[in-house]
């Protein structure tokens, strides 16, 4: 049976969405009072960064977690975070990550780099999709069909 690709498409968007995150953050930082959200309370701001970072953070190695089985056992992961969404690995860096990272910083220019993101993810998704169609064929087109690509199914609890 054919192997999956461990990386993807991960260092295809990586070569250009952490250059652009770093600019972002470096950028946020020299010139602090340009990108602020607020400039007031930023506490405001820092608290639901860090929750919804640990969260993200949380989701991220569940998906890793279940990737690498998957990788091992070359099985189509279905189940927990991918019940959700098709490519929950990308939605939790462009989804939660990057929006925490933003919020963490108080800076919305951050926040671009989940634009930058989704449109890399957009533009180079169908490799990964063709291959996996090619070793899962009737049962990936059946959960492609079933599961949103990127933004999760609302109302959907799992387990991580």
């Amino acid at each position: 049976m054919k192997k999956l690709n461990p990386m993807g498409i991960g260092p295809k968007m990586a070569i250009i969405l952490l250059p652009w995150l770093a600019f972002t953050i470096i950028l946020s930082i020299t010139k602090e009072t340009a990108f602020k959200y607020s400039s007031t309370n930023t506490k405001l701001l820092l608290i639901p960064g860090i929750i919804l970072m640990i969260a993200s953070l949380m989701f991220y190695f569940s998906t890793v977690r279940m990737l690498l089985k998957g990788l091992k056992e070359t099985k189509l992961m279905t189940t927990g975070p991918y019940s959700l969404c098709q490519h929950p690995l990308y939605a939790s860096l462009l989804l939660g990550i990057i929006p925490a990272l933003s919020l963490i910083l108080n800076s919305w220019l951050v926040l671009t780099s989940s634009v930058v993101g989704y449109f890399l993810l957009k533009r180079y998704i169908k490799i990964e999709e063709n291959e996996l169609n090619s070793i899962f064929g009737e049962e990936y087109m059946n959960y492609k069909r079933e599961t949103p690509v990127f933004f999760p199914k609302r109302g959907k609890i799992i387990n991580i």
